[in-house]
């Protein structure tokens, strides 16, 4: 229980950079060159010119491990992708959409006779939640998504723009 009360006190203090790896400052992000998640450390590696300038923590869908292949399985994609949009006004802390589901994604739901699903989204929490609500850090908790708290998010938001690459990895 200290570790998460730990855990929230630095998201209200404007940070919630607690994966491992963390880069080396925290000087003020200027660009966003392309972005790298990985699943199984629930970290997102933000770059700017292939330099690493962040590190951010994130929580997942509810099934996270595997790729996602059909609408409701709780699965957050694996591969490679775009943001595709910024939405200022989401159902959540804002939200940035991932190209998902992409052609090969659309292909195998087809030949398997499921609906890929779609409307994945980098986002914050969900609209009256702070970044100090338990649901940040006490499991993963989107239908897909990748969730940030809200600090983090409002970070990301300013300096991302459609047509940044997104490698999501196991």
């Amino acid at each position: 229980m200290k570790q998460y009360m730990f855990l929230a006190l630095l998201c209200l203090f404007g940070s919630c950079d607690i994966a491992g790896d963390a880069p080396e400052s925290r000087e003020p992000l200027t660009c966003i060159s392309r972005l790298e998640v990985f699943k199984s450390q629930r970290v997102m590696h933000v770059y700017c010119n292939d330099v690493r300038v962040r590190s951010y923590s994130i929580q997942l869908g509810f099934s996270p491990k595997g790729h996602k292949q059909k609408e409701g399985d709780g699965k957050t994609p694996e591969g490679d992708y775009t943001i595709t949009d910024l939405n200022p006004n989401s159902q959540y802390y804002k939200s940035a959409g991932i190209s998902y589901p992409n052609a090969e994604d659309r292909k195998w739901a087809r030949e398997h006779g499921f609906s890929p699903g779609g409307d994945i989204r980098i986002h914050g929490l969900p609209n009256g939640y702070s970044d100090d609500h338990k649901i940040l850090f006490s499991h993963d908790w989107t239908l897909g998504c990748i969730a940030l708290c809200n600090a983090d998010m409002e970070e990301l938001y300013r300096h991302l723009t459609p047509g940044t690459p997104i490698t999501i990895c196991p």
